[in-house]
């Protein structure tokens, strides 16, 4: 592994929660090529392993917490010089709940985390992100940002608009509707008629965000929205999809009106074992507003980091849900 030591980060602990997840592993992988230990707090440390060897032997520790029972995150925090606080869901299932672990699980990590004497604090939350919000998701989140902020002031926020990779829940969710539906289905994917805006982020270059956010003092008690170089209507990436993975299907329009009782039959599928539901009532209250960067925002740019494009990388990870593989014809 390639090593860029940062002055900031050298032998210095940053304690990571949500650190096994999507974003997580590439932050772990960046801190640890900053030269930071790195203590990834997660729930299930078994079913990360793979973290470890993102970094020179003992390096990376797995640590048993959960945001939701604020004594194991008080025991995470033991020593932290710094800590990002990932952890967030896309919906809510069982005892995980936007309010419990968004809300109450953002605001016992800043909490104790500013018992613990950190001044150093990365929070992530979302574009959208609004206390007034219609979407329990949007509300949660305002309620993190502000519980954070009202612990640690000089905690950085930063809020990614969709955020792509090769293990993303939106490319690959659409990519695996569209794959399984019959070609001759009208597929009610266009909530609103499609004209909802996405600025699509590269996971590595959010992580790059966060990482660079921790160790810029000129970061500190700043908010960033973080969005790729391109804006994109939900219609234009789900025709992006169809011509990469070859899979053309029928787009239905779906108004706001009706759109809730898709999100309901969704939600049923949530109690199946395994399987997530391709979209709830809160995300389509969610696509009522543009996910866009707002004009004024700090956003990639402001900490040095320069966005790649979908087109640059979702290809190449769309190519297996192709009829025949990789090596298939893409639509012209």
């Amino acid at each position: 592994m390639t090593r860029v030591t940062s002055e900031q980060g050298a032998g210095k602990l940053a304690v990571v929660f949500g650190g096994s997840g999507f974003i997580g592993r590439n932050v772990v992988r960046d801190l640890a090529k900053r030269g930071w230990r790195v203590r990834v707090a997660v729930r299930r440390p078994h079913h990360a392993q793979f973290l470890r060897p993102m970094g020179a032997v003992g390096q990376v520790q797995l640590f048993q917490a959960n945001v939701r029972h604020r004594a194991s995150v008080e025991q995470a925090l033991s020593g932290a010089d710094a800590v990002i606080n990932l952890v967030g869901l896309l919906f809510q299932s069982g005892s995980q709940s936007f309010e419990r672990v968004q809300a109450q699980g953002s605001a016992a990590v800043a909490e104790l985390a500013a018992k613990e004497g950190v001044r150093t604090f990365v929070h992530l939350s979302a574009i959208g992100a609004d206390a007034t919000s219609d979407s329990h998701y949007a509300r949660t989140k305002a309620e993190g940002e502000r519980a954070v902020r009202d612990a640690v002031p000089t905690a950085t926020i930063m809020r990614p608009s969709v955020v792509f990779g090769p293990e993303d829940q939106f490319f690959n969710k659409f990519a695996t509707i569209l794959s399984m539906a019959p070609p001759y289905l009208p597929l009610p994917l266009l909530i609103g008629g499609g004209a909802t805006k996405f600025q699509p982020a590269y996971v590595d270059d959010v992580a790059d965000a966060i990482a660079a956010a921790l160790e810029s003092p000129a970061a500190r008690g700043k908010t960033y929205e973080l969005g790729g170089p391109r804006t994109y209507t939900l219609r234009q990436i789900l025709e992006f999809i169809m011509d990469e993975t070859g899979r053309r299907r029928l787009l239905a329009p779906a108004p706001f009106a009706v759109a809730p009782a898709i999100g309901a039959f969704g939600e049923l599928l949530n109690w199946i074992p395994f399987f997530d539901p391709p979209i709830t009532r809160d995300q389509i209250r969610l696509l009522k507003r543009d996910n866009i960067v707002a004009p004024d925002a700090l956003t990639f740019a402001d900490l040095g980091v320069s966005p790649r494009t979908v087109e640059a990388i979702v290809p190449a990870y769309l190519a297996r849900y192709r009829k025949y593989g990789q090596f298939a014809e893409r639509l012209a």
